[in-house]
């Protein structure tokens, strides 16, 4: 029997035809995601580098912000599910003659594409498009608001080390002010019932998330023996309009992850980083490549969780 006739149709608990964000999701429709995503991961495992269910399917990738993981991993994933790619760059293109991303949207749909990957600085930029264009349409970041690929790809590293996200302690530590990753993944875990500890400086840490049930501590040091996960989070420095801490090396030295900090850790904890790392401030080295480090393995999860998402958005009929 071939992959195609054993894989079967999109999930019935899954209605989507875009995903703009993790926040309006049901822990149903994760949980289908997640569970989708293991079976790709399984098959590519396998040595099958081609599953064609989106055969003849064309999808666009539109990332006006930088991009390493994110942007060749959809591009990986679209290509394996037998999709073809087209990479848009706003440079050089009609943007810059005044043309608004939506016309610019629009003129690449009417040349028959299916799929829109929009990557943004602006937030809200996906759910406009979605709003005016009639192909399925994937949040790849919109500014500070949400990443919910980067929190299906984590959760499900999460699930795949330790077991279960239920009952689990899970720390966002660094920059929370101006992190979508950390935004997306406080909604999946809380979801999937995980308790979320977010830790970093007053400046970067609002109380205001103890309104919808998640800790706040400005001390990694007092956390440290009793949180299953940390999420190390990349300080961004592109967003911040005025430095919010007095040096690099201070923030290092009181929110970084190091090996005299992972002596004081549960001895099965995991470390996750969304990535880019800055080395030696969030992390050092030795931690970073460490075997409790799972930073490899969210990166290889980025392609299964982004076929899933792709196929279950491409084939659910639009409601």
């Amino acid at each position: 029997m071939s992959i195609l006739e054993n894989w079967g149709s999109v999930p019935e608990g899954w209605k989507h035809y875009h995903l703009l964000d993790i926040e309006s999701l049901r822990a149903e429709e994760i949980t289908l995601l997640l569970d989708q995503a293991e079976r790709f991961r399984a098959v590519l495992a396998q040595g099958d580098r081609k599953i064609p269910l989106l055969t003849g399917k064309t999808c666009v990738n539109m990332f006006f912000e930088n991009s390493t993981r994110t942007r060749t991993s959809f591009s990986l994933a679209a290509r394996r599910l037998g999709a073809d790619v087209v990479d848009f760059t706003a440079a050089g293109s009609s943007l810059s003659k005044g043309e608004t991303i939506i016309d610019t949207a629009k003129n690449l749909e009417s040349m028959g594409i299916d799929c829109v990957v929009v990557r943004h600085s602006c937030p809200g930029t996906p759910k406009l498009l979605s709003e005016n264009l009639k192909c399925s349409v994937l949040n790849a970041g919109d500014g500070a608001h949400e990443h919910p690929t980067q929190a299906l790809l984590d959760i499900l590293t999460i699930r795949q080390r330790l077991g279960r996200i239920e009952g689990l302690t899970v720390a966002m530590v660094g920059d929370i002010a101006h992190s979508r990753t950390a935004r997306s993944n406080i909604w999946g875990l809380k979801a999937l019932g995980a308790h979320v500890i977010v830790c970093g400086p007053s400046t970067l840490v609002s109380k205001e998330w103890e309104k919808i049930g998640v800790e706040t501590s400005y001390s990694l040091d007092s956390i440290l023996d009793r949180v299953d996960v940390f999420n190390l989070l990349r300080i961004q420095f592109e967003r911040q309009v005025v430095r919010p801490f007095p040096s690099v090396r201070e923030y290092a030295h009181l929110y970084g992850m190091n090996g005299d900090r992972l002596a004081k850790t549960k001895k099965d904890v995991l470390i996750l980083a969304p990535g880019p790392i800055n080395r030696g401030l969030e992390v050092t080295p030795d931690v970073a490549d460490g075997p409790q480090s799972a930073i490899l393995d969210q990166v290889t999860n980025g392609v299964a969780v982004r076929m899933a998402t792709l196929w279950c958005c491409l084939t659910s009929s639009r409601s």
